[in-house]
């Protein structure tokens, strides 16, 4: 009689068939985790990259609109007729003091002003007066073109240096050069917290400016070439490399770092950054902590399912209470894995929230110091102004001048509120903008002067909102120009008045208007260098300024004397709504 099989004998195959599962499942879930790591780290080192070049976008911009300022300042200059004169008759005496009250007016480094064989006749150092120049690039190359040369050459401290130089003719011979000095290391110190490095190199791939000391002068492969080498960080990085995942391009004293490369619009530069791998790494772990976490979800409800088959084989009475202790046991562990998985998720959260929030603050801070020198600048006359009222016994009078401080404080508050819109323009510098505010703002920096001249003004602004496209800081400094130039117009002037009419139509046109003298010499007037005032209280520049800008704005700015008598000054600018659709068609 042949043998029967227990009803609840395992089979054989029960046992191989178990391991073969377990094994499947693992292989699965390992091949889950791999996939996810690729994916994820692409699409957040993507990320990074996107912001990286974003900010990459925005420094370049900086870098070309400060070149930008200064690159028409040699031209200016090499016109100037006391310089040339200077240099004719070779008398300097006085050339010094021109240079540095050029200086004071347009921000530059420094000026250099060297005579036809490269010696320094004129400096705004005057340590550097009756230096030889003679084979510097900003002489030699100034000497050979008509037209303003840019040169950067290194320094002994591996620095580089930036200057604007152009010929200087007197009739049809070169009598010297004008050098313009441009200080771009000044931007260095915004860009430290936003990566682990950020450097500007030039076509030959030389460092010209960078966050990292030591650096300046190299080409930048040679510096990455020097970076000390981790042969595991090394083995894990082609590992990364390998599976499909994003790997770190390089590493910065040590710190894992992607590269992410910009172009300059000027001569061929380019801006790196090397943004950390870190935050990546970080998200991309706190994801693989949540499918690790249900795989091991999974595998223990798997186990529970294979004890639960083998409890039914055995005694259920026995053994009910036993299991189920086991379970609550289990599942606390679980509960427990899991309540730890979620709380370093959170760490993980808001580590990357204080990360977002250090970013927006770093390129904010690329605004803040130009945005508030207007204001600054204004609380410093009211101050000055207040301490000798108070000092003449008139507190009334200087507590007018706390309140209108007060108000400067609003305007700057109301500034910082705004300067997250504005880190998130791009590298444009013109926006739509109501010119109501910019008169009224160019008026509030002009009233101590003002009230100081006994001068009425009158002011005609409509009702609706005037705009306008243009840059708000530029714009207020042609309005302010326009009132001061009025002022002085109005000098020894009884009933001084000073008229301002904001009107649109095809345009928008800003008329200012003073009951002066009026202007002598019309032809004249816009030209550089050409001033009525005494020597020394200007250089004639303040009005060719305001016509460029006005130029960049799409606009002119004209001048005539009035019917009766005064000068008036009319600003013309094309309106908003105009100068998009004049864009879009161009």
């Amino acid at each position: 009689m042949a043998s029967q099989k227990p009803p609840n004998a395992p089979s054989p195959l029960r046992g191989p068939l178990r391991k073969l599962t377990l094994g499947l499942f693992l292989l699965g879930a390992l091949a889950v985790l791999l996939v996810t790591n690729a994916m994820l780290t692409h699409r957040f080192a993507e990320a990074v990259r996107n912001r990286a070049e974003l900010r990459l976008a925005l420094y370049a911009g900086a870098i070309t609109g400060e070149l930008q300022r200064y690159s028409a300042v040699p031209l200016l200059l090499s016109q100037d007729p006391t310089l040339i004169a200077a240099l004719n008759s070779a008398d300097f005496a006085a050339t010094s003091r021109r240079l540095i009250a050029f200086q004071g007016e347009i921000g530059a480094a420094s000026l250099l002003l060297l005579d036809a064989d490269g010696r320094a006749v004129a400096a705004t150092d005057r340590t550097k007066i009756g230096s030889q120049h003679a084979n510097a690039p900003y002489f030699v190359q100034a000497r050979r073109s008509s037209d303003t040369v840019f040169t950067s050459a290194p320094q002994e401290t591996g620095r580089v240096t930036f200057a604007f130089s152009r010929r200087i003719m007197s009739g049809r011979e070169g009598a010297g050069v004008i050098m313009v000095e441009v200080d771009l290391a000044k931007l260095e110190p915004r860009w430290a917290t936003i990566a682990e490095a950020i450097v500007v190199t030039d076509s030959q791939d030389r460092v010209l400016l960078a966050t990292q000391p030591g650096w300046h002068g190299k080409t930048l492969e040679a510096v990455l070439a020097a970076m000390p080498r981790r042969p595991v960080a090394e083995a894990f990085n082609r590992l990364s490399a390998w599976l499909g995942a994003a790997a770190a391009d390089a590493r910065i004293d040590g710190t894992a770092t992607m590269r992410v490369d910009g172009r300059i619009p000027f001569q061929g530069w380019h801006i790196t950054s090397f943004p950390a791998f870190q935050t990546v790494r970080e998200r991309v772990n706190g994801v693989l902590a949540l499918e690790i976490t249900a795989f091991a979800i999974l595998l223990a409800l798997g186990f529970y399912q294979l004890s639960r088959r083998a409890r039914r084989q055995s005694d259920r009475l026995q053994k009910e209470s036993a299991a189920l202790r086991r379970l609550n046991i289990r599942l606390q562990s679980e509960i427990a894995e899991r309540e730890k998985a979620q709380q370093d998720l959170r760490v993980a959260e808001q580590t990357l929230a204080q990360s977002s929030k250090l970013a927006v603050l770093g390129e904010m801070s690329a605004s803040v110091s130009h945005e508030l020198n207007q204001p600054l600048a204004a609380m410093k006359t009211y101050l000055a102004g207040a301490r000798l009222l108070l000092q003449r016994s008139r507190s009334e009078e200087a507590l007018a001048s706390f309140q209108r401080i007060d108000s400067l404080i609003e305007r700057m508050g109301a500034i910082t509120r705004q300067l997250k819109s504005y880190a998130r323009k791009g590298t444009e510098a013109l926006r739509p903008l109501d010119m109501r505010d910019s008169v009224e703002a160019a008026l509030a920096i002009m009233e101590p002067q003002v009230n100081a001249r006994h001068v009425r003004v009158t002011t005609s602004l409509p009702v609706d909102p005037v705009r306008v496209e243009a840059d708000p800081v530029r714009l207020e400094q042609v309005i302010v120009n326009l009132v001061r130039n009025a002022l002085d117009a109005l000098n020894g002037q009884d009933k001084a008045e000073i008229d301002l009419l904001l009107t649109e139509g095809d345009t928008v046109t800003l008329t200012v208007r003073d009951n002066g003298p009026g202007i002598a010499d019309l032809d004249s007037l816009f030209e550089p260098f050409y001033t009525t005032k005494p020597a020394g209280e200007g250089v004639g520049l303040g009005l060719a300024i305001s016509t460029s800008i006005a130029k960049d704005f799409g606009g002119r700015l004209t001048a005539r004397n009035g019917a009766e008598c005064g000068a008036v000054f009319e600003l013309q600018l094309p309106r908003a709504d105009r100068a998009a659709r004049l864009r879009a068609v161009g």
